[in-house]
This record gives C-alpha cells, structure tokens and sequence, in this order.
C-alpha cells in the first residue's frame, strides 16, 4: 500500500508543471505576432511584414509596392542612424478582448547599443493579430 501512495505521489508531482501550464493570453498572442512580424522585417521579408498589417479592403498591387519600399527604407534608415536593429525584445502587451485590439510595447535593441521602446497597435481578424 504505501509503496502504491509513493507511486501516486511522484506522479502527481511530476505531473505538477504540466499541470499548471495556462494557455497564453490574448494579449501574449499578439505580442509573439508583433515581434514576429518585426523579425520578419529585419530579416528583409518585406512582403511578409507588410502582409501583417491589417487592411480592410484589397488595396491595389502598386499601394503594396508601396508599402513593402517603406519598410525596406525604414531599414536602410535604421541602418544609418543607428547601425541597424539588432533585436527586437518583448516588454509588454495589453489586449482589450472586447474590442479584438491590443497593444503591444517592444524594445528595439540597436547597433549604436541604444534602445527604444515602441508601441504597436494590433487588431484581431479571424483568429489572427494584425498590426495597425
């Protein structure tokens, strides 16, 4: 008997962690997407970090041409004033589940060794966070 109360024991400590593991926040979701698509971007996947953005309606082939140039310059600027981003860290995420937004701090880790936190607004569409 007592060895079968060790056995029920062990297990159920050993079960513990797996046991109090919580599903991720909405607010959490949103912040893993917003990093996401900013490594994306630093990684030059501008098509891919312009497709996370959120637009309610098709936009023309040029307005995307558009976009995507943005963001490849908004790095190349990066990369002269401040010798590039280099990390993109997670800080903090507030989501209003009501109203599917959220909005998510990030700090940009320079070359130059400086930082800067930023705020990215999201929205959630379908299960997916965007950014704004």
């Amino acid at each position: 008997m007592q060895r079968i109360w060790r056995y029920v024991v062990s297990a159920a400590i050993l079960s513990l962690p797996m046991a109090c593991k919580k599903a991720p926040t909405p607010a959490e979701i949103a912040a893993h997407a917003a990093k996401g698509y900013y490594d994306q971007l630093l990684s030059g996947k501008y098509e891919d970090f312009v497709a996370g953005t959120y637009m309610p309606y098709k936009i023309p082939d040029s307005y995307r041409r558009q976009l995507v140039d943005n963001a490849r310059m908004f790095v190349a600027q990066q990369e002269q004033e401040h010798r590039g981003i280099k990390k993109v860290k997670i800080l903090d995420a507030k989501a209003d589940t009501v109203k599917h937004v959220a909005n998510v701090y990030l700090i940009f880790e320079y070359g130059d060794s400086t930082r800067e936190e930023v705020c990215v607004p999201m929205v959630e569409k379908k299960g997916v966070w965007y950014t704004r």
